[in-house]
């Protein structure tokens, strides 16, 4: 079955491996910092906290800016449930925008509408969750000028968009935002096997995440309560969690890391094959309106919602293993029996009834992806 992403781990990957397991350090070492530098270089931030998932590197970021059960974050309603649980984690109440349903990324115009009617009733949002979907940024500047307007903060969820581009800028410098969001699952752009990243412009902001991704522990003198302490000690300063990335994990994102702009040029070049040949046929797909995608899936929507699950069943009979991103957050049973009350979203609500990942990886043969095209156009037509 050809799958819908697979991670590409070459010779060299393998070698940076084998020499850390050969090495003085497994957990915390030289790689892990020399892993961030390389992130916070390649998008031209100032900051990383690598974290042991993505899932992790949203709960502190949330943390970090201050999240607790007194505040309400909002996050899109197409995404995976990590970005709104993070929120929860912290006690917080959630809800949920609805979507464009050009981008499959959270409607400007829903978002303003919920802003504006939380701030007759006292009810804004402390943060604002903006989500990447499928590996293109959102609208980040109108998301900013929206944060200062209405006081909210901003987390990016880029889990999709590591490589992506926005106004000639990499994804994650954090222009338009608190903090950005990085995964490293094996699925996406670059893998460290699981693993994530937090990125940040705010020395003060960085400084609490290093503190929550790992115990709430410093060995730092100028944050301790006692400048004469021996030479031993270290602090806990706040309940914090063992959220860090290993050596091992480091070292797979650093080779990997080498080869994210080839990953990003493959990704679009058979993105734009999946446009050319689905062109004429009875569907869909998402337009890439802000920047340079990712891409890190491609998503076609039916014209005839009423196909949905028939095309699905027939590609995975054909051996394509074709998915779902995403059932919408407030569908699932947990949310469901929350005491919260969320806003409605007929876009994502139609969205989910039409949408199908198809595979794309940049590891994808040629063969394998007329495969695809072939097997879609003999379904629907």
């Amino acid at each position: 079955m050809i799958p819908y992403g697979r991670q590409d781990i070459n010779q060299a990957d393998i070698d940076e491996v084998l020499a850390v397991l050969h090495s003085d350090f497994l957990t915390q070492g030289p790689k892990v910092p020399e892993f961030e530098a390389a992130v916070s270089h390649y998008v031209n931030c100032q900051f990383a906290l690598a974290t042991n998932s993505a899932t992790s590197a949203l709960h502190i970021a949330c943390l970090a800016l201050g999240v607790s059960c007194e505040d309400r974050v909002w996050t899109s309603v197409n995404s995976f449930v990590a970005s709104s649980n993070c929120a929860l984690y912290c006690g917080a109440q959630i809800d949920f925008i609805d979507i464009d349903p050009r981008t499959g990324n959270l409607s400007l115009v829903a978002l303003e509408t919920m802003l504006i009617n939380a701030q007759k009733t006292n009810t804004l949002p402390k943060v604002v969750i903006p989500v990447h979907f499928a590996g293109q940024s959102c609208d980040m500047p109108t998301i900013h000028e929206l944060s200062k307007r209405f006081g909210f903060a901003i987390i990016e969820d880029a889990s999709h968009a590591i490589g992506g581009e926005y106004h000639q800028g990499k994804i994650g410098n954090c222009q338009y935002s608190d903090i950005t969001v990085f995964s490293f699952h094996p699925v996406k752009i670059i893998t460290t096997a699981e693993g994530g990243m937090a990125m940040t412009n705010k020395p003060e902001l960085a400084e609490k995440m290093a503190l929550f991704r790992s115990h709430g522990i410093t060995k730092n003198p100028d944050l301790m309560s006692s400048t004469t302490l021996p030479p031993w000690y270290y602090e806990q300063q706040v309940l914090g969690y063992n959220y860090r990335m290993t050596e091992l994990q480091a070292c797979l994102g650093l080779s990997q890391l080498t080869r994210i702009d080839e990953y990003i040029q493959q990704r679009n070049s058979k993105a734009q094959c999946y446009n050319d040949a689905l062109k004429n046929l009875p569907l869909k797909v998402l337009e890439v309106i802000y920047g340079k995608s990712a891409y890190h899936l491609y998503v076609i929507q039916l014209n005839d919602a009423t196909r949905h699950l028939t095309v699905f069943n027939a590609l995975r009979a054909a051996q394509i293993g074709v998915n779902l991103h995403y059932i919408p957050i407030t569908k699932q049973p947990y949310y469901q029996q929350l005491d919260m009350t969320f806003t409605a979203h007929p876009h994502a609500d139609d969205y989910y009834a039409r949408a199908i990942s198809i595979p794309l990886f940049p590891t994808m043969s040629d063969k394998d992806q007329q495969d695809v095209i072939q097997a879609l156009t003999d379904i629907l037509l």
